[in-house]
């Protein structure tokens, strides 16, 4: 059987301290690469493989608007969500789909409640469940389905791997991530998800951040990297940690499901990062710090981010610890 990190593959990264002693730990692995898409540092083994889950959206987005899709503004990054389910991103979506003469109904992605509080409140109180509309990746759904009506595709096999849209899918993150798709399985959204290596996703990511500046890159690319700053709410929703970072930075982020994280900054310095555990937790905190470290942002950036994003431990209401950067992040840092 294909399997992900194993534990020779991963250092620990990131532990939480309460009261001065080590409580939890999350290990697993992260790279740096540059604008060639050369590694600069790496904790664990880059090579590994993994699911990049959700951030391979912006990349699906592309495939899609390679096939004819004319998303624009804040429909680009929709396209690259994983959002909260809001007013907000429902009518986005719904614009989508009407553009391409479709409706909810076509959406093959589960139905969820919104994970966008007030909105979730809203519906209850009016009588409705959970919807197919709110579930984070009805964006990219939408824009399968569009690139679907533009070229004359079957709608009710859009997620079949061998449908034309999934094909191009493939090309694209092959591409982009300099390496051949190792393994195909299902995602959460039902959508197939290809196993690649962690450097593969931070090429990617690179060659997707550099676009906007590099005369010689698909257009389209170039859209969704400038799509992705200009509307950071859609890409996951207002105050959320991704939305944050493109914010406060102009720094690509997109997370994906167990514990995966990419940052790519304009100048192609990105960061990839997988946790062996699945948890997200201390993500935002490893992957900005390296960034810093390459140079790609500031320390007072850093700073400033940071403490928006993270949150202290706390003992009966008070702080009494924090998520901390673990002695292999430390010594890396400090080499």
């Amino acid at each position: 059987m294909a399997e992900t990190l194993l534990a020779s593959d991963t250092v620990d990264l990131v532990v939480l301290e309460r009261n001065g002693f080590i409580e939890s730990r999350h290990r697993g692995t992260a790279v740096v690469v540059n604008a060639a898409g050369e590694v600069l540092n790496s904790l664990g083994n880059p090579n590994a493989l993994m699911y990049p889950r959700s951030a391979l959206k912006p990349f699906q987005a592309l495939a899609s608007m390679q096939c004819g899709v004319p998303l624009r503004g804040a429909q680009v990054a929709m396209a690259c969500a994983s959002h909260d389910g809001s007013t907000e991103h429902t009518e986005v979506v719904d614009s989508m789909l009407a553009k391409a003469g479709l409706s909810e109904a076509d959406l093959l992605c589960p139905a969820a409640w919104p994970s966008h509080e007030e909105t979730r409140t809203e519906r209850i109180r009016a009588g409705l469940g959970k919807s197919a509309i709110s579930f984070n990746c009805s964006g990219k759904h939408a824009a399968f389905l569009w690139a679907c009506t533009e070229n004359g595709w079957d709608t009710k096999t859009y997620l079949s791997p061998g449908h034309p849209v999934q094909q191009r899918v493939i090309g694209v993150i092959e591409e982009y991530a300099g390496e051949t798709i190792a393994h195909l399985g299902v995602d959460g959204c039902g959508a197939p998800v290809p196993v690649i290596s962690l450097a593969g996703l931070a090429r990617a990511a690179s060659k997707l951040a550099q676009a906007p500046g590099n005369k010689h890159a698909d257009a389209r690319a170039a859209t969704i990297a400038t799509a992705m700053l200009d509307y950071p709410w859609a890409v996951q929703g207002h105050g959320k940690p991704n939305s944050v970072v493109m914010e406060d930075l102009g720094v690509i982020a997109k997370l994906g499901a167990e514990g995966v994280l990419l940052l790519a900054a304009p100048c192609g310095t990105a960061v990839a990062v997988k946790m062996s555990d699945g948890s997200g937790r201390g993500g935002d905190l490893l992957g900005l710090t390296l960034l810093a470290n390459a140079g790609a942002i500031s320390t007072d950036q850093l700073t400033d981010t940071l403490a928006k994003l993270t949150r202290p431990v706390l003992g009966g209401g008070l702080p009494v610890g924090a998520l901390r950067l673990a002695s292999p992040v430390l010594d890396l840092l400090d080499s």
